[in-house]
């Protein structure tokens, strides 16, 4: 199979949107991931996947830290700013959690050391313990076939 069946295929997974955020000698950085995931509940730990040309793996192997804010489906413009998707210069406005950036308003910021890390392939699949979270109520942002999306109602089971 080739790379583009492949993305296709991927792409049949819709996914929550996140922006990955650390800090470098008191400067915040972020980029827009959707591969995110939960991994365990003792520990809390949670999972996420950085390319190996992401300029973001650099800044998480040096900080040993990062929070994954999960977006609101009013967040599109983050999302697209830090995917770089928007090519002006934009001032984003942070919050700081445990001396980490965070993105105000997001569904949940949930702040971690890196536990452990794992090369696969051409990613780097960081596991961190979770060490502070913060909430906020309101509809996730969604990613579907590459492209945005909204979340309709949720069925009850």
């Amino acid at each position: 199979m080739d790379d583009r069946t492949f993305r296709n295929a991927m792409g049949k997974f819709a996914t929550g949107v996140t922006v990955i955020t650390t800090v470098i000698e008191g400067e915040a950085h972020g980029m827009t991931a959707n591969a995110f995931m939960s991994v365990s509940l003792d520990p809390k730990l949670v999972l996420i996947s950085i390319g190996e040309k992401a300029r973001m793996l650099d800044k998480i192997n040096t900080s040993g830290k990062f929070a994954v804010n999960i977006l609101s489906e009013e967040q599109k413009e983050l999302s697209m700013h830090f995917a770089g998707q928007i090519k002006e210069e934009r001032e984003v406005d942070f919050e700081w959690v445990n001396g980490l950036p965070v993105l105000k308003n997001a569904l949940a910021n949930i702040v971690c050391n890196v536990h452990s890390k794992q090369i696969a392939g051409d990613h780097t699949l960081f596991i961190g313990e979770v060490t502070d979270i913060e909430m906020s109520d309101g509809s996730p942002l969604a990613f579907f076939e590459g492209k945005y999306s909204k979340v309709s109602q949720p069925i009850s089971l």
